[in-house]
């Protein structure tokens, strides 16, 4: 039996092996209740609905040490964007948008 890798730790990051779609992109959507098939349908680049559920199996076997690494990574998010020039408000208003029409489908 063929053993599967579906978590790579690399540059002090978590990532979905063989891609460079960070964990957190199928842990955030997962944990505000999204199936792991609408997370495929989301990140179609992962390869496989199994390895959506091997990420999310690995995030619920490693939860204390996954979580603090998202603790750190909304942290270091906040930080850059405190500092950061607000956005021109014509761009941000198709931000909006653009974000609104995406939630709609």
């Amino acid at each position: 039996m063929a053993v599967h890798k579906y978590v790579d730790e690399r540059d002090g990051g978590y990532y979905v092996a063989g891609t460079r779609i960070a964990l957190d992109s199928l842990i955030i959507p997962f944990q505000q209740g999204a199936s792991p098939e609408s997370i495929f349908r989301s990140f179609p680049l992962v390869g496989s609905l199994e390895k959506v559920y091997g990420a999310l199996t690995f995030y619920l076997a490693h939860k204390p040490a996954v979580e603090a690494y998202l603790e750190e990574q909304e942290r270091l998010a906040r930080a850059i964007g405190e500092n950061q020039a607000p956005l021109p408000h014509s761009l941000a208003q198709k931000l909006a948008h653009a974000r609104e029409e995406s939630l709609k489908s």
